[in-house]
């Protein structure tokens, strides 16, 4: 059986006040039909089964997210009526394993038969983001720490980023990192809602279109204007030219920076982001018969050759070779557990990741079954062939 790695940084449960959960969740709006038809026949039948039902899922070193969620729904739901109800459940952020139990729900099955569609949904969705950040931030750390950025957003609805964002944390906590720590960090405020994060963000490409496309000048207004606490991240894959662009806008920093050591211009990285269908200017000089596109290692690495050497044309530990030095690569843009595993093992000089789409891929959906009902003070099986009750000693009896 899997340790409870997340039993060395306890989590308290999500306030369920938190979730803002739908009242229409408690009428079945959001449910499928036959459950809420299920719940219909018991009530007319006055029939108030007290059944076990059971939960788990079909894949092995998943990161379970989600509880929280379930619980904060069934709570906001059933209202006085949940405490009739026995509930053991694993926690956010354990490892589990195919057809491991997760959460067992006692009670009459009246009152929750219609939720089942939700609670299901939270767990399954919230797990996949989590066991998402959970490999492809370990596959990021295997060399030497370093942070992956969450930044999926735009690639769905609005509704979920505070829920997600959430699993991001949960995922990290697993993983033994404070995700408050530097270089860690969601794109929206939404996605910090739940756990109390800040949204972190450089320059998008919107704003250098604005300006023309003068990468510098944009640049420089961002530095000018934003709080110093800020860290200052460029993209520099505007006109496929990232090693120029780099260049050019480390220079107009440092000679912003130099006359008082203005905070504002200290150039903390920049950000590849080449499109995956896009051939960066450096590498067409260099690669004749191979011209791999987007963010590749020869990409990194010419960057980071350009900053060392202009750092080599200034005297060994002056402010100027100092600050070239330390001007850090971010890479961003189709990344997933895979390709930043292959960076890892060319030990890249990269700082942090930019994840995106791939933190939803995958799925990890869960099933719920009524597996025993209780008759004459005894629990009877009454689970569907192939299925059958599975204690599992890692669940926790819940209680608000």
């Amino acid at each position: 059986m899997r340790p409870n790695l997340n039993r060395m940084n306890p989590r308290r449960r999500l306030d369920p006040q938190l979730l803002r959960v739908d009242p229409r969740v408690r009428e079945g709006y959001y449910s499928d039909e036959y459950f809420n038809r299920s719940r219909y026949i018991l009530l007319r039948d006055d029939y108030h089964p007290t059944i076990r039902m059971q939960v788990f899922q079909k894949h092995d070193d998943v990161c379970l997210c989600g509880v929280s969620e379930a619980l904060g729904i069934l709570y906001s739901a059933l209202g006085e009526d949940f405490g009739k109800l026995e509930i053991h459940t694993l926690r956010d952020g354990d490892i589990i394993e195919r057809g491991e139990t997760v959460m067992i729900v006692e009670g009459d099955y009246s009152l929750f038969a219609h939720l089942e569609t939700v609670y299901l949904g939270a767990l399954s969705r919230r797990t996949r983001v989590a066991t998402n950040v959970y490999r492809t931030v370990r596959e990021a750390s295997r060399v030497t720490p370093k942070p992956v950025l969450f930044f999926p957003a735009r690639f769905d609805i609005y509704q979920c980023q505070a829920g997600d964002g959430f699993a991001y944390d949960i995922a990290l906590g697993t993983l033994g990192i404070d995700s408050h720590s530097a270089g860690y960090g969601v794109s929206t405020p939404a996605q910090g809602d739940w756990w109390g994060s800040r949204a972190l963000g450089t320059i998008p490409h919107g704003l250098q279109a604005a300006y023309g496309g003068d990468i510098v000048l944009s640049s420089l207004k961002f530095a000018e204007y934003l709080d110093p606490d800020i860290k200052r991240i460029v993209l520099v894959d505007f006109h496929n030219d990232s090693v120029g662009t780099t260049l050019d806008v480390a220079d107009a920093f440092l000679q912003r920076y130099l006359p008082d050591r203005d905070p504002r211009y200290q150039l903390y990285a920049v950000r590849l982001d080449t499109s995956e269908t896009v051939i960066d200017r450096s590498i067409c000089k260099q690669m004749e018969l191979f011209k791999p596109t987007g963010v590749n290692p020869q990409l990194v690495i010419n960057v980071h050759q350009a900053l060392q050497e202009r750092a080599a044309g200034y005297p060994a530990g002056s402010v100027e070779s100092e600050f070239y030095k330390n001007v850090g690569i971010v890479c961003s843009g189709g990344f997933t557990p895979e390709k930043i595993a292959r960076f890892e093992r060319l030990n890249l000089p990269v700082i942090a990741y930019g994840v995106g789409s791939s933190m939803f891929s995958g799925q990890y959906d869960f099933t719920a079954d009524v597996v025993s009902l209780k008759q004459d003070d005894a629990w009877r099986d009454v689970a569907k062939v192939g299925r059958r009750h599975r204690p599992n000693d890692r669940l926790e009896l819940v209680r608000y």
